[in-house]
């Protein structure tokens, strides 16, 4: 089973936030998954993934322009279906994460998506909306990324066997 990781990052945070949730999705048998920024998505592997885990940094508040210019121009048709989940980076505490994600998530749900959060259902830690670290992450947050790529991976192959 494929899983994309499509992220925006400009200062390497983000990305490197993408290869720790990629990480976390490989424990799972079975999963191919590749981290592709949106400068240079793999077409074919995005459209034969199960899922697609969209991740970038905040700006004022929100999520980045560039992902948003890319979800505006991406033909989302072709990614109906599929589950998502999401994830960002911010500077500090209170950057706007859950506002940028929030953001996403509309996106995905206006173009067919299947969003999934890892939820609190699984107990600590808990993943309101999608994994959010600070720059890269602390010890914590980075945690909690690898955690939250395991269980995207798990939901899609409960969903997508």
């Amino acid at each position: 089973m494929k899983i994309s990781i499509v992220y925006h990052s400009e200062s390497g945070n983000t990305e490197a936030i993408a290869r720790i949730i990629a990480k976390g999705t490989l424990s799972v048998d079975s999963v191919n998954v590749k981290p592709m920024s949106i400068a240079d998505i793999d077409e074919d592997f995005l459209n034969q993934s199960a899922a697609v885990i969209f991740g970038c940094p905040t700006y004022a508040g929100t999520f980045s322009h560039q992902m948003k210019s890319w979800l505006d121009s991406a033909s989302l048709k072709k990614l109906e279906g599929k589950l998502a989940a999401v994830f960002a980076t911010e500077n500090y505490l209170g950057g706007g994460a859950d506002t940028a994600l929030m953001g996403i998530v509309g996106h995905l749900l206006v173009g067919g998506m299947l969003v999934y959060s890892g939820g609190v259902a699984h107990g600590h830690p808990y993943t309101h909306f999608g994994a959010v670290c600070i720059r890269e992450g602390d010890e914590f947050q980075q945690q909690r990324a690898l955690i939250f790529g395991e269980r995207i991976a798990k939901k899609a192959k409960q969903l997508f066997r």
